[in-house]
């Protein structure tokens, strides 16, 4: 599980640039000598799932390269109430100036992972895998969605470039199920797939009909209705679920028999992980 230096780099680099305005942390500054030397240590506070640790380190040399690491746990980890996860030392000032940054990107990111894992245990025993949305962040969601894959999600597409998501919009604008599916077949190379959102069970019928789509949306469906449409689709396609789905009902929906529940709150209603970095003593 990894995520490309160059995006690293990109997002810690505006995010100090962000914290650090017209160049100084006034505070460590004034307050500490630049030979003060420190270790510090990211410790968890409560249990979760641990993701972003490369970004929050990345973020300690953006400020200063001889900042040295000592690591505990890694990304994808359960992590426990009290459990070191890394030990940072190098001169106070550094550390102090980078800690912000560095708890942010840390504990936004496990607090996806771990609403994640809670999501995926509750529909454990079933076929259905958990996946996210586009509701995420700007300028953070490739992070969000690595963080959705430390806690055992799936992702789903990433933008509006590598997947055809037709929704009810789409098909209002072209005049119907048929109508939009012809479109997007003529227009679409044999390498991108095709997923069309219904909204009941007669236009999941029209779907199937044509036979153009590879993956179907039932958004807010009952969950009568969710297991009559598996029943109709008779894995023809793949059965994605979406809408209005919570922790209190994501077992049940999984229960239908579902392929996929596609889940917004996982990037855009995290808690954050409460983790702490505190002085090594």
């Amino acid at each position: 599980m990894q995520l490309p230096s160059i995006l690293i780099e990109e997002l810690v680099r505006n995010a100090l640039k962000e914290d650090l305005g017209h160049g100084l942390d006034i505070t460590s500054a004034a307050a500490l000598s630049p030979h003060e030397e420190m270790r510090g240590i990211f410790k968890a506070r409560e249990e979760g799932v641990l993701a972003g640790l490369v970004l929050a380190l990345s973020t300690f040399h953006h400020i200063d390269t001889d900042i040295e690491f000592e690591i505990f746990a890694q990304d994808g980890e359960v992590i426990d109430s009290g459990q070191g996860i890394a030990i940072v030392s190098g001169p106070a000032q550094a550390l102090l100036t980078a800690e912000r940054v560095a708890l942010n990107f840390l504990t936004h990111l496990s607090g996806i992972a771990s609403l994640t894992r809670r999501y995926v245990l509750a529909v454990q025993g079933t076929k259905t895998r958990i996946c996210d949305t586009r509701k995420t962040l700007p300028g953070l969601r490739a992070v969000q969605k690595y963080a959705v894959r430390a806690g055992g999600g799936f992702n789903h597409r990433f933008g509006l470039d590598d997947a055809v998501l037709i929704k009810d919009n789409h098909i209002a604008t072209a005049g119907g199920i048929f109508e939009v599916l012809n479109m997007a077949r003529e227009n679409t190379g044999h390498m991108i797939k095709i997923e069309i959102e219904v909204d009941t069970l007669e236009q999941l019928e029209e779907v199937l009909k044509h036979g153009g789509a590879d993956v179907v949306m039932l958004d807010n469906f009952s969950l009568e209705n969710l297991k009559r449409g598996v029943d109709i689709v008779d894995n023809k396609i793949i059965v994605e679920a979406s809408g209005g789905v919570n922790l209190n009902n994501v077992a049940n929906i999984a229960q239908t028999g579902v392929d996929y529940i596609s889940v917004g709150a996982l990037t855009h209603s995290a808690p954050t992980l409460d983790i702490g970095f505190d002085v090594d003593v």
